[in-house]
């Protein structure tokens, strides 16, 4: 029984913690990023692969063209930078794992 406290304790807390992290909370107050230490082999596929531009500024890394949007398909459509389609995927898992989990830290 008091390891079942215990286990229920933890995941509450854990799943409270994904539920409170916002998106300001995501992105690291000193840049500490592995984008600048990658390759441009690297970048350019990550950036083919996702259909963005750069990690977060845009005028730090100029817009390959490798975004669909740039390449005509829709000409008023901005490229989406690949930190903020980061963001947006890690947002949506965080907010899930931190349901799914309050929700089973309930029924245990």
């Amino acid at each position: 029984m008091i390891i079942l406290g215990l286990v229920f304790v933890f995941q509450f807390g854990v799943s409270c913690s994904c539920l409170a992290i916002n998106r300001s909370r995501q992105v690291s107050p000193g840049g500490g990023s592995a984008w600048p230490i990658l390759s441009n082999e690297t970048k350019t596929e990550l950036e083919r692969r996702l259909d963005c531009c750069g990690l977060l500024n845009r005028s730090a890394d100029p817009p390959t063209a490798h975004c669909k949007t740039l390449l005509g398909k829709d000409p008023h459509a901005k490229c989406l930078t690949c930190g903020e389609k980061m963001l947006q995927h890690s947002d949506e898992a965080l907010k899930i794992l931190g349901g799914v989990g309050l929700f089973f830290s309930f029924t245990e």
